[in-house]
């Protein structure tokens, strides 16, 4: 294991932000920045010997502060959407920011666009840390978090999540990784075949936000407990893919009881196969419906539907949705939560 410690750049106002380049055995990197927190790279082998970086986003500060869709940032302190302007807290409203309308989304970049302090913990682990001022896009508390990311001689990336406020708030943090596993110049995710652990999932309205029903995924496009191309059903007439432009909604995992199991998986042609494991209820499938084409690493045009995440989660606008798992903290309560990406070469295709 090696960790290399360099200047990824500046921003606009003069910041500097430092990249930390991770090395295990297997010659599989991962570089994280501490612009957002952001998981910037993670190259791997294809079975041709060939070196892949497997995340669409950029490489460089300019593409981060003005093209971003959020790719590899961390999200939070409460990822995507919130309805109606604000949090329900102890059947209070609590406005916060709005981004569109009365929506918030991934709270309207607080943790995304901060700068990070960080240091490197182990031989193969940096551990990022933010404090989010009380108010801060209208969320409460002063709020202390770490992301500690991990790689292992497994090819495993492990995110561990940890939040504490000194007020009663909400936490749903995530990474919002773009993944191509034909590598970020490789064109459409639709040819990569999937498999949720889900039986469910949040239907949601025109402006995104989960209507409240949990909805079987038997008998609908959603359906992916078998694996499939992401691209066999994602045209088909149903009002939920029209709602999202194709997919974008969360998923129902199965089996939650707050320990570590098996959310979904993903393999490419190339045979570069994803698993996501994760202890959350929820993970959000989007296929980068939105991406238009803006310039990403060398230059590459991140077209639609060249990136699909895998966005671990509490259920979006659960503070407002009595229906699903609650997100919210008491004063001191800490928030823990771990993801773990792991990135193999199937042996058989």
């Amino acid at each position: 294991m090696s960790i290399t410690k360099t200047c990824f750049g500046t921003t606009a106002d003069g910041r500097q932000v430092d990249a930390f380049l991770i090395e295990n055995k297997n010659n599989m990197k991962i570089q994280v920045i501490t612009y957002g927190a952001t998981l910037q790279k993670a190259i791997v082998t294809d079975k041709e010997g060939k070196e892949i970086d497997v995340l669409v986003g950029f490489d460089d500060m300019k593409g981060f502060e003005e093209r971003h869709d959020y790719q590899g940032m961390t999200v939070g302190p409460v990822a995507n959407r919130i309805s109606a302007g604000g949090l329900t807290i102890d059947g209070e409203r609590v406005p916060v920011v709005t981004t569109h309308g009365d929506v918030t989304l991934h709270s309207n970049g607080d943790f995304s666009t901060a700068i990070w302090d960080a240091i490197i913990t182990d031989s193969d682990s940096v551990e990022f840390s933010y404090l989010s001022p009380d108010g801060k896009e209208g969320f409460p508390g002063n709020k202390k978090v770490t992301v500690k990311y991990t790689l292992t001689d497994k090819n495993e990336i492990v995110i561990d999540y940890t939040a504490v406020s000194d007020k009663k708030t909400a936490f749903n943090i995530t990474n919002h990784a773009y993944f191509n596993l034909k590598g970020y110049d490789g064109g459409t995710i639709l040819d990569h075949t999937l498999y949720i652990n889900a039986d469910a999932f949040t239907p949601m309205n025109g402006e995104l936000i989960p209507s409240g029903e949990i909805r079987a995924v038997e008998g609908t496009p959603f359906d992916f407990r078998e694996p499939k191309e992401i691209g066999r059903d994602i045209g088909l007439d149903d009002e939920q893919l029209k709602a999202g432009n194709g997919y974008d909604h969360n998923y129902c995992l199965n089996d939650y009881n707050g320990k570590m199991r098996l959310a979904a998986s993903a393999v490419a042609p190339n045979g570069v196969k994803l698993e996501c494991f994760t202890d959350m209820p929820g993970v959000q499938l989007y296929v980068g419906n939105f991406l238009c084409g803006k310039e990403g690493k060398n230059g590459v045009p991140m077209d639609f539907r060249t990136g699909f995440c895998l966005e671990t989660q509490y259920y979006p606008n659960a503070t407002n949705t009595p229906t699903f798992k609650n997100c919210v903290f008491d004063k001191d309560e800490v928030m823990k939560s771990t993801t773990i990406y792991k990135i193999t070469l199937r042996k058989c295709l």
